[in-house]
């Protein structure tokens, strides 16, 4: 079971957007790398509770969402890399 099929349809846009958040954060050079998936955990959960309303749900739908932005990413990265 992939994890975007956990993710209501209107959420995953909030994909990208994290996933943009992420770069800018990394390309700023002043936030570590192993901070950028914290921070970007309040925003998907703000950025969902503005999507879906206040609820456990969308409160669920934003960890889902934060996880698969930085688990898409890592993915990316390790399978990118020589052995």
């Amino acid at each position: 079971m992939e994890i975007t099929s956990l993710i209501f349809e209107r959420g995953l846009i909030l994909i990208p957007m994290l996933y943009i958040i992420g770069m800018i954060l990394k390309d700023a050079k002043r936030v570590p790398d192993k901070y950028i998936p914290v921070i970007l955990l309040p925003i998907g959960l703000a950025a969902s509770f503005g999507l879906m309303g206040f609820s456990a749900a969308s409160a669920v739908q934003g960890v889902l969402i934060t996880g698969a932005c930085v688990y898409g990413n890592q993915l990316g990265k390790q399978l990118g890399k020589a052995e």
